[in-house]
């Protein structure tokens, strides 16, 4: 069986999923995990770590309250097995092949998020076709959109979160502002553009998955395919300064079109993600960077900063975003300690969509 193409109804229908994290349940590598338990936890039956069997997610990761930590598929009843690592290089480990055949065994439909395709695995595509299951590949995907420069709707917000590096928690930014906003009776969307948020919203595009040519087109199909709805939270992915990923923020940066930007990063870190030589742009640098960018295509401006202070206490993260408020003059935030409120506030404010993309 080949991988089928993820949907809204294939990756939302699972109600028990196994997150497969065995021996990889770390904060940095088990990242899609822990974003599955913290916005889909009512769907989460188990995670499966060998190595920390006994536990609760609540007690590995911090997050998903008394969801179990077990060590076999034989110790609960799942409908889909998902892959809960983001590992460098999206590679399955090798230890885990028996573990995605014995799902398949089971009856259940295996969810990957990886760059190697589970289904053109010889091995788990034939283990799928004689048990009746499906692997879903969610970065497999036909986009051949050319950006068209077209012009959105008049009234749709954009709203796209950027980073001074990856992993600084935009997906998690975009997801808290839409929480909010959808709290607050407004008519918001989060677009995901990864395999995480695929995964936790049901559709998407994995933008780093589409060939060049075709990111800022399909970054442009996805606002248009959900341009009704009045404010739009787009995930954003790596950084406009990062050597190695800045192509795919760029594509998003023109696709989307952008009216506000909420900048976000990680209080300390002082060098780019992978590459230690590198060291990393100062805010006002980016802020500055964004906007003239963003502005190539359409009028937009860095109007919150999201702030990471998962290193900080709470007191030196209150300090933190006080200190970068004053220094950028804009609202700031940590929404992992604090909640998205203040950013929620700044989308507000920037009132209806001015500019439509033209």
């Amino acid at each position: 069986m080949d991988a089928a193409d993820p949907s809204e109804s294939q990756l939302k229908r699972y109600r028990r999923i196994i997150l497969l994290t065995d021996g990889f349940s770390t904060p940095f590598l088990a990242k899609t995990a822990i974003s599955l338990l913290r916005y889909r936890q009512n769907d989460i039956a188990a995670v499966l770590d060998a190595t920390e069997a006994g536990s609760t997610s609540q007690s590995l990761f911090g997050t998903g309250g008394p969801v179990p930590v077990v060590a076999t598929l034989d110790q609960t009843d799942g409908d889909a097995l998902f892959i809960g690592i983001a590992p460098p290089g999206g590679r399955l480990p090798e230890h885990w092949r028996p573990i995605v055949v014995r799902a398949l065994s089971r009856g259940m439909d295996v969810v990957s998020g990886l760059h190697d395709f589970l289904g053109d695995d010889r091995e788990f595509a034939r283990a799928a076709d004689e048990h009746g299951r499906q692997l879903l590949d969610v970065r497999r995907n036909n986009e051949r959109h050319t950006a068209q420069h077209v012009q959105f709707r008049k009234g749709c917000r954009r709203i796209l979160t950027v980073g001074q590096d990856c992993s600084v928690g935009k997906m998690v930014t975009s997801l808290e502002i839409h929480r909010v906003l959808s709290e607050r009776g407004k008519d918001a969307k989060f677009l995901a553009t990864g395999q995480t948020g695929i995964m936790i919203a049901g559709d998407g595009v994995p933008i780093d998955c589409v060939v060049a040519d075709f990111v800022n087109g399909s970054a442009e199909a996805l606002i248009q395919r959900h341009e009704e709805h009045h404010i739009l939270l787009i995930e954003g992915q790596g950084s406009i300064s990062h050597p190695s990923f800045s192509a795919v923020t760029l594509g998003l940066l023109h696709g989307s079109a952008p009216d506000g930007l909420i900048l976000c990063y990680e209080a300390g870190r002082e060098l780019v993600k992978g590459l230690d030589q590198v060291p990393l742009p100062s805010l006002q640098t980016l802020v500055t960077a964004y906007e003239n960018v963003a502005a190539l295509r359409n009028p937009c401006r860095v109007i919150g900063i999201s702030v990471n202070g998962r290193n900080l206490s709470a007191e030196q993260t209150t300090a933190e975003c006080k200190r970068v408020s004053s220094e950028l003059g804009l609202p700031a935030c940590d929404v992992y300690r604090d909640g998205a409120d203040v950013l929620a506030d700044a989308v507000l404010a920037l009132g209806g969509s001015d500019h439509n993309g033209g």
